[in-house]
């Protein structure tokens, strides 16, 4: 998993439609219950528990992780509800976490109307949170982030009333002077040189290429906090979350030397099961939740208003086997065609993207302008005309299916130059 996280693009989703936390892991047993992964409650908080990292095994020798602690796919459930700003969640969830101790290192994404917060578990229960400041931006990758801690600066900085002590006491920090939680906390071996470093050096490369320029995909001290070059569009957030290093040596799809080709572990993967920008501080609080299913790179963000009281029924569905009604396999089916002859079909699913995009800025411009008239019904007008919009993505996607299947029978080993009359 990647985050990226932009103050001022204020993450949202709409808690009371669990169903857009529970739809995103459609290969999950049901027995296994909900795996909520981002929302947002009645007093505009948001919340996104999605970035899995790593402890260093001295930290978790003093500190292990515990068994039956509090792990991602809960957090949502017992901090959302019950909190009424982003302060107020990183304090929740880090009192918790310091009480029952959590099985998971853990990156934590939290936003109100004026303020932005990662939190990142560290051990089984120490942790520490930053506020991103205003004209920033901040990029994680499945790797402790965090950098300096300023422990007299409780604007930016939360943290485990005990862990200063907990690190003095052990011995635990590298260096003599400074508290820099990755270095303490996290890990810097190869594993993170090729899986997690790279993605984060994407990102900067990608929005902050002035400053970037000595930046390495395998550096182990890429800075937390980025400032970008220019403003930082939700297409460019889109583009960042589907791309696998396009223009580089290390494209798995690109013209590079094939060992630079699989050298890094990209964004956008196979397996990836569903990606979201929860875009808040919108005009009139018409907050959206942009949802992509399956494959980020061969998918369409699809906006869903904070205000819905109900999903399409498509996009509740994505178990195994694959089903034909679920948005989730809908959105795959056409991915998995592309794979098959990934540079010749690409151009297809390109034009149907951009097509998304276009007709969900004027959906979204036209919602803006209902909610001024609307004095009443205001959820139920904007549920009906989402579920409508997000069905219509569906059958794009099934048209161009339909287009895709019919190209590909030119592919088939089994064809042969006949008569044409015959």
């Amino acid at each position: 998993m990647i985050s990226l996280f932009l103050k001022k693009r204020r993450l949202k989703s709409p808690y009371r439609l669990p169903v857009l936390n529970t739809l995103l892991l459609p290969n999950g047993p049901a027995r296994a219950g909900l795996f909520e992964e981002d929302g947002i409650n009645e007093f505009n908080v948001a919340m996104s528990a999605t970035e899995s990292a790593y402890s260093n095994d001295l930290v978790l020798g003093f500190d292990p992780l515990v068994e039956n602690g509090l792990n991602e796919e809960g957090m949502i459930t017992v901090v959302l509800p019950f909190v009424k700003t982003a302060r107020e969640g990183v304090q929740r969830l880090g009192k918790l976490i310091a009480q029952y101790g959590t099985g998971e290192t853990n990156g934590v994404l939290f936003a109100d109307d004026n303020e932005a917060w990662y939190f990142e578990s560290g051990a089984g229960h120490y942790w520490v949170a930053q506020r991103i400041p205003d004209d920033a931006y901040a990029v994680a990758g499945n790797q402790l982030a965090i950098q300096e801690v300023d422990f007299n600066d409780s604007r930016n900085f939360l943290y485990h009333q005990g862990i200063q002590e907990f690190v003095e006491q052990h011995h635990l920090n590298p260096q003599p002077t400074g508290f820099n939680f990755r270095q303490i906390f996290g890990t810097a071996d190869r594993s993170d040189a090729i899986y997690s470093t790279p993605r984060v050096w994407s990102g900067h490369q990608m929005f902050s290429a002035r400053q970037a320029t000595n930046e390495t995909p395998e550096s182990q001290s890429l800075p937390f906090i980025m400032k970008p070059d220019q403003l930082i569009s939700v297409f460019d957030v889109q583009d960042y979350l589907g791309s696998h290093y396009q223009g580089t040596p290390y494209d798995p799809i690109g013209t590079g030397d094939m060992h630079d080709r699989h050298r890094y572990r990209p964004i956008s993967l196979a397996k990836t099961q569903e990606s979201h920008i929860l875009q808040m501080n919108r005009p009139h609080g018409n907050d959206i939740h942009w949802l992509a299913m399956g494959v980020t790179a061969e998918s369409s963000f699809v906006p869903f208003f904070a205000d819905i009281n109900e999903t399409a029924a498509a996009y509740r569905r994505g178990k195994l086997p694959a089903q034909p009604n679920s948005a989730y396999w809908i959105f795959k089916h056409a991915g998995v065609l592309v794979d098959s002859d990934i540079h010749n079909l690409l151009p297809l699913l390109e034009d149907v993207q951009k097509n998304v995009n276009q007709a969900a800025i004027k959906f979204i411009e036209e919602m803006d302008q209902a909610k001024l008239n609307l004095d009443s019904n205001w959820e139920y007008y904007i549920t009906k005309q989402n579920t409508a919009f997000a069905q219509q993505i569906l059958r794009k996607y099934q048209q161009l299916t339909a287009e895709l299947i019919t190209k590909l029978t030119d592919n088939s080993p089994l064809n042969f130059n006949t008569d044409e009359n015959l």
